[in-house]
């Protein structure tokens, strides 16, 4: 199923189709924050070294297939395949917008 994302949402997620750890950067501000497994980065230095070491890690596929928005918060919900643990997975991504860039990233289970 297609859903439509706003615009920045769906340039995070073309980016991490590229598996390219500069790509998935420039699609947060420049203090941009992702919590990820309990662990926080700040700043696309920071986010650009957590997607290398992801890349690194697991080949995975994410299809996002459900959006809601609530107060000032956009949760997608996506289906995650890959060679991780606990694959294949649905996953909570909670986006917080700065105009067209990804202000804040939280990923949980």
């Amino acid at each position: 199923m297609t859903i439509k994302l706003p615009k920045a949402i769906q340039d995070y997620f073309d980016a991490d189709r590229t598996g390219s750890p500069d790509t998935i950067a420039a699609t947060f501000t420049e203090h941009g924050i992702v919590k990820d497994k309990g662990k926080t980065h700040e700043g696309r230095e920071a986010i650009r070294g957590w997607m290398a070491d992801e890349a690194q890690q697991y080949s995975y596929t994410v299809e996002p297939f459900l959006i809601t928005i609530e107060n000032g918060k956009t949760e997608v919900m996506a289906h995650a395949i890959g060679d991780f643990p606990s694959s294949p997975i649905d996953l909570r991504f909670i986006f917080v917008l700065a105009g067209d860039k990804v202000a804040e990233l939280e990923i949980t289970v």
